[in-house]
């Protein structure tokens, strides 16, 4: 009995040994493989991170305050969406376009070539959408009451899938920029996104906040939605850099998959609440902004 007491003690001091010992390795060896990354993916990475902390930080307002105003919330979306319209214009299409041609295609194989792209990403977002049955998760429920509140919390979660699953592509689209755009082109792509990334993590937050989640909660899962953003950004960036001849394809696929989510997820969402002029306003007013700081600033 007299040696009893301080077994916990030194249980205790060994399990955290191990773990920090375990963490400090895990630290290392994630180091290697960034230091061992070709320079576009490791600026990919460094991008999409950005977006994941732009995500982040949309979840504030659910930290931060008890209530706030829903058309300030949709207006954010709707500039998000057109940023995110610009830069898949300026920073994708017209530079897959370009791609093509260099690469010896004729203009209208060139614009075929992208034409084909586009719809490849449309698909491969659909295609996540359906695999997690969130097809219409952001935009199905318009005038409608959540009969149960087991019903409301698992539309919850869905929309949770559905955000995560549709930052992939955002993600992509970074990567795919980092490994064929030039770095002006890439940084003010990355950017839009970013900020497009905001209103989505503060979405995040108020979908589990409303069916009963606690704040620090629903914001750490808002925060988590994003971070599947530097994994895309990644992916698309050692996708290019295997093969210049994915460029065009690469571009026109993510302009694809971001053209979707604007029109399926970003729109619908910013009009669910009837403050549709102050949502489509605040859309041309970010595809402004981002038109100048793409062509003008570039």
């Amino acid at each position: 009995m007299l040696g009893s007491g301080p077994r916990p003690t030194w249980r205790l001091a060994m399990g955290a040994f191990i773990g920090v010992f375990g963490l400090l390795l895990l630290t290392r060896e994630l180091a290697l493989a960034i230091a061992a990354l070709p320079p576009p993916a490791r600026q990919a990475l460094t991008a999409g991170l950005w977006a994941a902390a732009a995500t982040a930080v949309g979840t504030l307002p659910v930290l931060l305050a008890q209530k706030f105003s829903q058309r300030s919330y949709d207006a954010a979306l709707g500039l998000g969406g057109g940023i995110m319209l610009a830069a898949t214009s300026f920073s994708l299409v017209l530079p897959a376009i370009a791609a093509s041609k260099n690469a010896g295609a004729s203009p209208a194989a060139a614009s075929m070539t992208v034409g084909g792209g586009i719809l490849i990403g449309m698909l491969l977002v659909m295609l996540l959408g359906y695999l997690v049955r969130s097809g219409h998760v952001l935009g199905d429920g318009a005038g409608r009451t959540a009969s149960t509140e087991a019903t409301a919390m698992t539309r919850a979660w869905l929309f949770v899938g559905a955000v995560a699953i549709h930052n992939l592509p955002e993600g992509l689209a970074i990567g795919v920029g980092y490994g064929g755009v030039d770095a002006a082109k890439a940084h003010t792509l990355a950017m839009g996104i970013a900020i497009q990334d905001m209103p989505e993590g503060l979405v995040v937050a108020i979908a589990l906040r409303s069916v009963g989640y606690g704040r620090v909660f629903s914001a750490v899962l808002g925060a988590v939605s994003g971070l599947v953003e530097p994994l895309g950004a990644v992916s698309g960036a050692l996708l290019i850099e295997a093969s210049a001849r994915f460029l065009p394809w690469g571009l026109a696929s993510a302009a694809g998959a971001m053209l979707y989510v604007i029109c399926h997820d970003v729109v619908p969402e910013a009009h669910r609440h009837g403050h549709c002029k102050t949502a489509s306003c605040a859309l041309v007013i970010g595809f402004i902004v981002m038109m100048v700081l793409d062509t003008a600033l570039a």
